[in-house]
């Protein structure tokens, strides 16, 4: 029998730390240095927040990483995960590639997470697996109209295919729209701010960057 720990697993999707590549968007208020360093401090609180929640939930994690390498990332990060270089494309591509991969492997439930999320907590983290128990799809909104976690208990491409228009706000709107066309259940999380744009900052961000 398959453990509980290989029948749910999580992904997280960040990249590696550099000045000038990294929250690129954000450079203008907070230089490159500001930026690289609120990305890192924030990818570092999901990891602990994952970690923690895994000494009490047995779980897989997963990084999925772009920029680096392995043992880059294994110094950053740590040895305790297994870190898979993102697939190229669009953040769907590599979504859809992401789940299909977990899913090839064994794992049940398959939660995948983003890394610039200062309100996320293990208990939201727990509540999605625990929705995937009676519904099919799980989606944590963010508040710039996308989703910061998407949740699944099986294979579906569909979710990521061409209706969606990556980065727009109807990022979740059209995808619960092809939810719906494919007759999934669908449970919603609390909406959060995902930090990609000067306008999501806010003064606690400011905490993160400081020297």
């Amino acid at each position: 029998m398959t453990s509980l720990s290989y029948q749910r697993g999580i992904i997280i999707f960040t990249r590696f730390p550099e000045p000038g590549l990294t929250k690129t968007r954000l450079i203008p208020v907070l230089g490159p240095e500001g930026a690289c360093r609120l990305h890192r401090e924030l990818t570092e609180k999901i990891v602990a927040q994952v970690q923690q929640l895994k000494k009490n939930y047995p779980l897989l994690i997963e990084i999925h990483f772009s920029g680096g390498s392995r043992e880059q990332m294994a110094g950053w990060l740590g040895q305790d995960f297994e870190y898979v270089i993102q697939a190229e494309g669009d953040i769907g591509v590599r979504m859809r590639l992401a789940f299909q991969k977990a899913f090839r492997q064994g794992w049940e439930r398959v939660v995948l997470i983003g890394s610039d999320l200062p309100d996320l907590t293990p208990a939201i983290i727990r509540e999605s697996f625990d929705r995937l128990t009676s519904h099919d799809l799980v989606l944590g909104p963010a508040r710039d109209g996308g989703y910061y976690l998407i949740g699944l208990k099986a294979d579906r491409p569909e979710l990521f295919g061409s209706s969606i228009i990556w980065g727009s706000e109807e990022v979740l709107k059209n995808t619960l729209i092809t939810a719906d066309q494919l007759g999934l259940s669908t449970a919603l999380l609390a909406r959060l701010r995902d930090v990609d744009r000067p306008e999501d900052l806010t003064a606690s961000d400011f905490e993160f960057i400081a020297p």
